[in-house]
């Protein structure tokens, strides 16, 4: 009996300790997992992308207190939100699929590093950081964490990623997520900035001013007058207008953007779309005095695109669908005419007669 006893004693001791090994090598391994990712983004301050090519971006958040929540491209430009969003949700939600098989690291190791985009993370960090954040002393931004992300896996639902520190690259996902999140991750400033080209309601205009070079007598300008608007002539008279057309130009500032920023269109387009100067000029003023303007200019259609289609005499020579516009004479973008054709409208539109689209 007394033999027996010893025996069950021992089975279970090494049961136990079976058991004890396998929840430390899976804990190990989880909490290996964890670590991967970035789990305070709230603290994250900026972040600096740069691929092998030598393009570079740097992506900083407002400092602490500003009114504007929306993050700065190097130091000047506004960003697109929404990238800035999705990638520090992706720094946050992607973990460790699996290891890159030791055979394939090599060759995994060469791959990135001929052809990866360098993620350097910075957080805010507190030298003293105690009762689970409640007392914080001594803040410092450091840099966390250096990603290397490389190509997608053949099966398309990871990404090749190696972390500075870190012996051998792993194969990093998203969970839930049918996809890879190479394509969140680029080093061209360009596509991080913002479309915006402005945001007002009609409440915050003050003044909003459209000249038309080739047609000068239907230029015109809606002026603030109170609680309403006064619509003044080429000439200078105030003069009656349409006032559900002239609400749908002051209307349609709100949240008004571009289509794209026109440095990927061929310079041979470009150049001869400027040469005859500018269709439209558009100025809008809020009532804080800031100003914004914007030339629009014809975007003739590619010639290579013409040369391709089975009869060129067929197509007009100018694009259906876009125009060329400079923003405060600074960038050179491309818009939609759909998004302008309540504003790009001649001041015989916005006295009620019939619409004609000077823009065009």
């Amino acid at each position: 009996m007394k033999k027996k006893n010893i025996i069950i004693i021992v089975a279970v001791l090494v049961v136990g300790l079976v058991a004890t090994i396998v929840a430390l090598r899976g804990s190990r391994k989880s909490t290996f997992k964890q670590d991967y990712h970035v789990a305070d983004i709230a603290s994250v301050t900026r972040v600096f992308m740069a691929d092998k090519e030598g393009t570079h971006v740097m992506l900083e958040r407002p400092a602490a207190g500003s009114a504007d929540t929306t993050w700065i491209v190097d130091g000047q430009y506004p960003a697109n939100q929404h990238l800035v969003d999705l990638m520090l949700e992706t720094l946050h939600d992607m973990r460790i699929r699996q290891q890159v098989n030791r055979n394939a690291v090599p060759n995994i190791i060469a791959r990135i590093s001929s052809s990866s985009v360098k993620v350097e993370v910075y957080q805010k960090r507190y030298a003293i950081d105690w009762f689970k954040h409640h007392l914080r002393l001594f803040p410092a931004e450091k840099l966390a964490v250096t990603y290397f992300v490389g190509n997608e896996t053949q099966d398309l639902m990871g990404s090749f990623v190696f972390r500075e520190g870190d012996k051998v690259p792993y194969i990093i996902h998203i969970p839930g997520f049918r996809g890879y999140i190479t394509p969140r991750f680029f080093a061209d400033p360009t596509q991080w900035r913002s479309h915006k080209i402005i945001d007002l309601d009609i409440n915050h205009i003050a003044e909003v001013k459209l000249d038309i070079p080739a047609s000068p007598d239907e230029s015109f300008t809606v002026k603030r007058n109170g609680d309403g608007f006064s619509f003044v002539a080429a000439d200078g008279q105030v003069v009656p207008f349409d006032t559900a057309r002239v609400a749908q130009l002051l209307s349609g500032f709100t949240n008004l953007n571009f289509d794209e920023y026109a440095q990927i269109v061929p310079n041979s387009n470009t150049d001869s779309s400027f040469v005859g100067g500018p269709r439209t000029v558009l100025r809008i003023t809020d009532t804080d005095g800031n100003s914004r303007e914007m030339k629009t200019y014809i975007k003739y259609v590619n010639t290579d695109d013409l040369q391709a289609m089975p009869d060129p005499e067929m197509y007009e020579t100018f694009d259906l669908n876009r125009l060329y516009a400079i923003i405060d004479n600074s960038d050179t973008v491309l818009i939609q005419y759909y998004a302008f054709d309540n504003i790009l409208q001649p001041a015989s539109y916005f006295r009620g007669q019939t619409k004609t689209a000077i823009a065009k």
